[in-house]
């Protein structure tokens, strides 16, 4: 192939991978619902309780309805979908390797294992704690696992990471665009685990009926753009994957939810998110990428402070889209200008990234 072709049928690739996988999406996800409507998979009653233990008001009153008729386990549609995508099309390079098939194959240990594993392993971790929150199972809130305890498993997943990337791949350097790489040798272990528990903080974004679906599209379209230029044009298809299930799951998402993306779609994508983000070399530009869960999770943390601290609340509801929705904001006006401010930061960090 020429440069020219070559670079043409990777952008072919990339997106005709991405398609393939919205379709498919939209095409099981009847049979979904029927099955989480059928057997009633949603929480029983609202939470009413913060995570410090107070009345939350605010938050009841928002939320009774919609929590207590809406099924969960919405994520499943995204991780299914984006793993079988990727296997079928293995299996299809296998069975036709010598047609062009074959090159569609993106199932390779240098860029889509360490991903693809990451989610897989948490999205099961989260269907577990979806099952607990809607059977009251559990000592969490509300059922479900208790704050400790995801934690727990959190900081492990990104202690094999960061145990794999440092000793296997011999990754000991974290680039800051403009400025260069540099050293940082054994404590990329910690900064893998700093990084994932920072990332999973932010998956409270799932809230807002359309939020979070719209908010990780633009975060995963910024590092297929990255991945792609870099010339790693497995995971940029990855992350194309993981696009287009995404644009499925909000079909079905946008105001009035079929169903939410539950821990099985936020613990997954926010694991992968933080695996791509190192493959990427692009760890220093994840917060402006993924700013909107930086100021998700930095707006309940502000929020404790506040209130430990002055005694008085800052906001009227946390995470900051309760706030809006307080304030008297329709859910779809918080959906949608959510959605703006993350595609523009997801473009400025994509921009940074390569000016770097």
């Amino acid at each position: 192939m020429t440069h020219l072709s070559l670079l043409t049928f990777n952008t072919i690739k990339v997106m005709s991978l991405s398609a393939s996988a919205a379709i498919v999406a939209i095409l099981w996800t009847p049979f979904l619902t029927y099955f989480l409507y059928k057997y009633k998979l949603w929480k029983k009653k609202a939470r009413n309780k913060t995570i410090t233990g107070e009345e939350a008001t605010v938050f009841y009153n928002l939320h009774k309805e919609r929590e207590t008729k809406t099924p969960r386990f919405g994520g499943l549609l995204i991780w299914i979908t984006s793993s079988g995508i990727i296997f079928l099309f293995w299996i299809l390079s296998r069975i036709f390797s010598q047609t062009f098939l074959r090159r569609f194959d993106i199932l390779s240990r240098k860029e889509t294992w360490l991903p693809l594993f990451a989610l897989i392993a948490a999205s099961i971790v989260g269907l577990l704690d979806d099952i607990l929150q809607v059977t009251e199972k559990g000592k969490y809130i509300g059922g479900g696992m208790t704050f400790k305890k995801r934690l727990f498993i959190i900081i492990l997943i990104g202690l094999v990471g960061g145990w794999w990337f440092f000793y296997k791949l011999g990754w000991n350097t974290i680039h800051i665009p403009l400025f260069g790489d540099f050293f940082i040798g054994i404590w990329y272990i910690p900064l893998f685990i700093l990084v994932m528990v920072a990332s999973w903080s932010g998956g409270i974004i799932d809230g807002v009926d359309g939020l979070a679906g719209g908010v990780f599209a633009s975060i995963f379209g910024a590092f297929a753009i990255i991945a792609f230029s870099q010339g790693k044009i497995d995971l940029a298809s990855f992350c194309a994957v993981i696009v287009g299930t995404l644009f499925a799951f909000l079909w079905f998402n946008i105001p009035p939810a079929r169903f939410y993306m539950g821990e099985t779609g936020i613990l997954g994508l926010t694991s992968a998110m933080t695996v791509v983000a190192f493959l990427t070399d692009s760890v220093a530009v994840l917060p402006i990428i993924a700013g909107l869960l930086v100021l998700e999770s930095g707006s309940v943390i502000i929020q404790l402070l506040s209130k430990k601290i002055f005694k008085r609340k800052i906001f009227l509801c946390t995470p900051i889209h309760h706030h809006f929705e307080a304030k008297g904001w329709p859910s779809y006006k918080v959906t949608m200008r959510f959605w703006i401010i993350g595609v523009v930061l997801a473009l400025i960090g994509v921009v940074i990234r390569l000016l770097g």
